[in-house]
C-alpha cells in the first residue's frame, strides 16, 4: 500500500529541498504546498480531503494542524547542521542579534551559541503569546534583528525589526520522511475532518474577520476583496497594539499596499475565552489604484549600510533637514539607493505615518495635485524632470505648508532655478567606488536573504573572495552588487564563497559578445556609438564626452543632428 504523505512548508525557500529529497523515497506518494500558520492550516485541510495519510509541516504550522487534522501530523525538527548553518548566517550581519522561540529551538542554539562564542543571545517563550511582547522589550534594548521561526520571523517585521528565519535543511526533511513511515506502521487512518467551523451572525457589517484566543482567524466575510487584506502580522499588530480591557469599538487606519483600510475592532467574551471582531471598510480612493502612486504604512525597513564615513555624513545632513521639514533634492546614478534611502529615513523618523510615493514616469501632476495629503508623513517624488518647473514648485510649497516631508529623487542635477525657487537641500549620494567599506556588509546581507530565498547553502564570504568583491567595478553600484552576490550564493557548493568562485562568476559575466559590423553610414554608425554610451554613463553628457574624446560643446551639437 502506498503511503500518502502531504508536506506544508511554511515558507516558500523549503520547497526546493524537498524536490531535491524526493528521490530519496521511491516507494511514497509525496506531494508539497506553501502555507504559514493559517493558510498552511488550510493547505492541510484539503490535503486530508484529497486522501492523504499523514501530514508534515514546521514548528507553529505543525502545531496549529494537529488541532484541524484527524491524520497525524509530523512536527520536523530542525537538525544541528540547520541550526550552526543559521546561526552563522545571523552572526555575520552586523547586526545586535536574538535567537527568539521555543524550547526545542533556542536550548540547541544556546549551546551552538557558546561552543562557537558566536554574538548571539537567545531567549525562550512557552507559547506564542509571548512573542510579540518580548520582542518589543528586546528592541527597547537596542536589538535589530530577530531569529526564529516563522511566527517570530512575521512578528518581528512587524514591529520594526528585521526577521531571520531559520530554515530547514535536508537531513531534517529525510528525519521527518523516515518518521512519517514509522509512524503509518503502527496507527490506524483517522476519520476525515467531521464537521466545518460554526457560521456566525453579521451585524451592520459587509466585511468582517473573527479570531479566537490565539489569534487564529476562525471566520471571515470579505465580498469587497478577493482574499483577506489584512496580513498575518497586520492582525498580530492590531491584537497586540489596542487595549484588551477595552469595550467598544477601536477604529485604525492602515494599508495594503494600494488602499487605505478602516479597520473597527470589537472584543466579546464568551465564557472565558475573548474573541475579536475585525470590520473593514476601504477608504481614501483618492490614494488608491492609481498607476504610479503607492500608499502605505512602512511596517519595517531592512538593514542600512553605513560603516563608510562618506555615507554616514550623507545621511546625518538627510536626518537634519527631514527634522526641519526642508525639501531634499537626492541626486545619483541609478543604483546608489536613493529612494531606499527615502524610505529608511521616513521608517526611522516617522514610523506611525504614511510614505506616499510618486513616479513621474507612470503619472502626471494633475493627478499628485488632485491627491488628499491629509494622512501622508513622506513623499517621495521620483523622475521630478519629467513636470514642468512651475508645477513642481507650487508642489513643493504645498508639502512644506502642510508639513508633509518631500524627497524629489532623480539621477541628474536639478536646476539651479528650481532650488532657488524651492529652497530645496541638493545631495549626491555617493557611488559604491566611494564606500567600499560598506561593500562586506551589503554583501553580507544580500547573501543571507539568497538564503531565506532560494535556500543557498553559503552563510558567509572568504577573505579573498571579500577583497575581489571590494576591487570590483559596479557602474550599477549597488544593484550590481546584489546580482552578483546572487550568482555567487546559487553557484557556490560550500559553506564559505571562496574566491576561485569569484574570480569565474566575474569572468563569466565579464566575456565580451562576438563582434559584428555596425550597419548604416558612418554618420549613423557615430550616432549609434554616442547613444550607446550615453546609456552606458545614465546619461551623463560630461562623462560621456570624456569618454568619446571630444567637448560637452561637440557632444551638444552630434545630439541635435
Amino acid at each position: 500500500m502506498t503511503i500518502r504523505i502531504h508536506i506544508v512548508a511554511p515558507y516558500p525557500s523549503m520547497l526546493s529541498i524537498i524536490e531535491e529529497s524526493l528521490p530519496l523515497f521511491p516507494e511514497l506518494a509525496i506531494h508539497y504546498s506553501v502555507g504559514d500558520l493559517e493558510s498552511g492550516v488550510r493547505e492541510a485541510i484539503a490535503a486530508e480531503q484529497q486522501g492523504a495519510d499523514l501530514i508534515i509541516s514546521r514548528g507553529g504550522t505543525a502545531r496549529l494542524i494537529k488541532q484541524a487534522v484527524q491524520v497525524p501530523v509530523i512536527d520536523m525538527q530542525l537538525s544541528g547542521y540547520d541550526m550552526i548553518r543559521s546561526l552563522m548566517l545571523a552572526s555575520n550581519l552586523n547586526e545586535k542579534t536574538a535567537i527568539v522561540g521555543f524550547a526545542n529551538i533556542t536550548s540547541g542554539a544556546q549551546a551552538i551559541i557558546d561552543l562557537l562564542d558566536l554574538p548571539l543571545k537567545a531567549f525562550t517563550v512557552t507559547t506564542s503569546e509571548e512573542v510579540a511582547p518580548l520582542l518589543l522589550d528586546l528592541r527597547s534594548r537596542g536589538y535589530k534583528q530577530i531569529a526564529g521561526d516563522v511566527i517570530t520571523l512575521k512578528t518581528a517585521n512587524a514591529y520594526g525589526l528585521r526577521g531571520f528565519l531559520i530554515q530547514s535543511g535536508k537531513e531534517s526533511i529525510v528525519k521527518a520522511l523516515e518518521d512519517a513511515k514509522l509512524i503509518f506502521g503502527y496507527l490506524h487512518r483517522n476519520d476525515r475532518l467531521a464537521q466545518v467551523f460554526e457560521q456566525l451572525a453579521l451585524h451592520r457589517h459587509a466585511n468582517l474577520i473573527v479570531t479566537d484566543p490565539a489569534q487564529r482567524v476562525i471566520y471571515e466575510k470579505l465580498p469587497a476583496w478577493e482574499s483577506n487584506p489584512l496580513t498575518a502580522e497586520q492582525l498580530s499588530l492590531l491584537h497586540n497594539e489596542w487595549p484588551s480591557e477595552a469595550t467598544g469599538p477601536i477604529v485604525k487606519k492602515l494599508t495594503d499596499g494600494s488602499t487605505i483600510l478602516r479597520v473597527e475592532r470589537y472584543r466579546y467574551r464568551i465564557g472565558d475565552e475573548s474573541y475579536t471582531v475585525y470590520a473593514l471598510q476601504a477608504s481614501e480612493p483618492e490614494l488608491a489604484d492609481q498607476e504610479g502612486i503607492v500608499a502605505r504604512h512602512l511596517t519595517h525597513s531592512e538593514p542600512l549600510a553605513d560603516q563608510s564615513p562618506v555615507i554616514r555624513g550623507v545621511l546625518e545632513r538627510i536626518r537634519t533637514l527631514y527634522r526641519n521639514n526642508e525639501p531634499i533634492f537626492l541626486q545619483g546614478e541609478r543604483g546608489t539607493g536613493k529612494a531606499f534611502l527615502a524610505s529608511h529615513i521616513h521608517h526611522e523618523l516617522a514610523p506611525e505615518g504614511m510614505l506616499l510615493s510618486i513616479d513621474l514616469a507612470q503619472t502626471g501632476m494633475k493627478a499628485v495635485e488632485e491627491l488628499s495629503l491629509s494622512m501622508v508623513s513622506t513623499i517621495k517624488l521620483l523622475h521630478p524632470g519629467k513636470a514642468e518647473e512651475d508645477q513642481i514648485v507650487r508642489f513643493v510649497r504645498r508639502c512644506r505648508e502642510r508639513e508633509v516631508r518631500l524627497f524629489l529623487i532623480d539621477e541628474q542635477a536639478p536646476p539651479l532655478s528650481l532650488l532657488r525657487e524651492t529652497d530645496a537641500a541638493h545631495l549626491i549620494l555617493p557611488g559604491l567606488e566611494e564606500r567600499t567599506e560598506d561593500i562586506e556588509t551589503l554583501a553580507h546581507y544580500f547573501l543571507s536573504a539568497c538564503n531565506q530565498r532560494y535556500g543557498t547553502t553559503a552563510v558567509r564570504l572568504h577573505a579573498e573572495a571579500l577583497t575581489l568583491l571590494q576591487l570590483h567595478r559596479y557602474p550599477q553600484h549597488i544593484d550590481d552588487l546584489r546580482q552578483l552576490v546572487k550568482q555567487l550564493a546559487l553557484n557556490e557548493r560550500d559553506y564559505v564563497i571562496q574566491a576561485d568562485t569569484v574570480r569565474r562568476i566575474i569572468a563569466a559575466s565579464d566575456t565580451p559578445p562576438a563582434w559584428h559590423a555596425p550597419q548604416g553610414t558612418l554618420k549613423e554608425i557615430e550616432k549609434q556609438v554616442i547613444q550607446a554610451v550615453l546609456q552606458e554613463e545614465n546619461y551623463n553628457q560630461s562623462r560621456t564626452a570624456d569618454r568619446l574624446g571630444i567637448n560637452r560643446a561637440t557632444l551638444w551639437r552630434k545630439l541635435k543632428e
